[in-house]
């Protein structure tokens, strides 16, 4: 017998196994109504659970301070308990970006690429849900909002299995869901939120692939390591966000210097911040001492190469091998400098985790040959990588970054939770 846990929207004590497949059997058949609901339905429950968490949000911020109060508690550390906050201005938030994804275009029936062939038959692709989409996260409650919101604009039904810090605030936020659903007419098992906090329902729900389509994870590295390693079922993930910006021996270096301080220091504890500065040693003397006395003004540490520390200006660390291959997700920072383009294409393909790379240069060939021969899910020229955001690229909200090549690359936002499926008319026509 395994685990037994209260399923409090039930008031029963089931088997988790039989719990796992449960929810999965309800999305399922939820999916099935949901690939069929018209934009304007689906609109509608997502402006009716904007509405009810408004109106709830009272009894949110309670069920956040138990979770908050638990979490001092367990000594969670200041950040995860900041992620796990919820102030009146981030419920404001939630409210706005569920009206922003209503905004949204659907994605769901869009047909494109039609064409005759020579038979006299015209075929072209529709785009379609996934079906059951699994989401797996961390701390952040805001998260079950957001997933819940683009699962259901892409016509997918979702399980969602939060942190346990988070348990009380994501059950308040979900009771919200379940009422805008109902108001809506829309299936109530469209989005389930997973009811325990028993460790051993991931690796149930990891396990259910006649129910679940596909398995995205929220979080840590070691999180999306486990997931990766044990899921059953297709996972979208990234595992870190080893970011490189390549300044160019024909580089404008004033674009050079915004670029690189912003890339680092906008934000340290994202996955889009660089963590490795290449420098062309062509313009190393001229940019290098710049750039390290802005990000020092900013308090960020500096480890570099050796060639990188005879030119600073101050006591720099030693860059080891491991630093290159290192997501600080802090104010660290390493600079190497490279002989050439190719140097820093070669160390970029060898050290980065295929994220997101930039190159500042004004030799449109470089930047060209760039482009093509970085292998990362967002390559850009002349650009701070902190644009790598899903609602920069215009998708209006992502549910996370892939660094995958299957079946989505990038941000992933409406377009990304949806596939693709042939279709053909004929008036009559056979085959010969």
């Amino acid at each position: 017998m395994g685990a037994v846990l209260q399923d409090t929207s039930e008031s029963v004590s089931i088997d988790l196994k039989q719990y796992m497949e449960q929810l999965g059997v309800q999305a399922r058949q939820a999916s099935q109504i949901m690939a069929q609901i018209d934009p304007r339905t689906k609109n509608a429950g997502l402006s009716a659970i904007a509405c009810r968490i408004d109106a709830n949000r009272e009894v949110i911020k309670v069920e956040n301070a138990r979770d908050l109060q638990q979490g001092q508690a367990d000594r969670l550390s200041d950040a995860m308990l900041d992620r796990l906050e919820l102030t009146d201005g981030r419920i404001d938030a939630m409210v706005e970006g569920l009206r922003q994804v209503v905004g949204l275009a659907d994605p769901v029936g869009e047909i494109s690429d039609m064409k005759f062939r020579p038979s006299g038959i015209q075929i072209g692709k529709m785009r379609v849900p996934l079906g059951v989409i699994g989401i797996i996260y961390e701390s952040r409650p805001n998260v079950t909002i957001d997933a819940a919101a683009l699962c259901l604009k892409s016509g997918n039904a979702s399980i969602l299995r939060g942190g346990k810090e988070a348990i009380h605030s994501n059950r308040a936020i979900y009771q919200s869901i379940e009422e805008g659903l109902l108001e809506a007419g829309l299936p109530k098992h469209a989005v389930q939120v997973v009811n325990t906090t028993e460790r051993t329902a991931v690796g149930h729900m990891l396990n259910l692939p006649e129910f679940i389509d596909i398995i995205i994870p929220r979080g840590g590295k070691s999180l999306i390591e486990r997931i990766s390693n044990d899921s059953k079922i297709p996972v979208i993930k990234h595992l870190d966000g080893n970011c490189h910006v390549y300044i160019d021996d024909k580089a404008n270096l004033d674009k050079a210097l915004k670029i690189a301080i912003n890339a680092k220091t906008r934000r340290y504890g994202v996955c889009n911040a660089m963590e490795t500065l290449l420098i062309a040693e062509q313009v190393a003397d001229s940019i290098l001492p710049e750039i390290e006395k802005a990000l020092l003004a900013k308090q960020v540490e500096l480890r570099g190469c050796e060639q990188t520390r005879k030119i600073s200006n101050n006591e720099m660390i030693q860059a080891t091998e491991d630093d290159w291959y290192t997501e600080y997700i802090a104010p660290i920072l390493a600079i190497k400098l490279v002989e050439n383009m190719d140097q820093a294409i070669d160390h970029i393909n060898h050290y980065g985790s295929r994220h997101t790379d930039a190159i500042v240069t004004e030799d449109l060939t470089r930047a060209r040959e760039f482009l093509r021969r970085v292998d990362s899910s967002s390559v850009m020229v002349n650009a701070s990588i902190a644009f790598a955001d899903g609602f920069e690229y215009g998708l209006g909200a992502e549910i996370g970054i892939s660094t995958d090549k299957l079946h989505v690359r990038g941000p992933v936002g409406l377009e990304g939770l949806t596939s693709q499926k042939y279709i053909v008319f004929g008036d009559g026509h056979i085959r010969a």
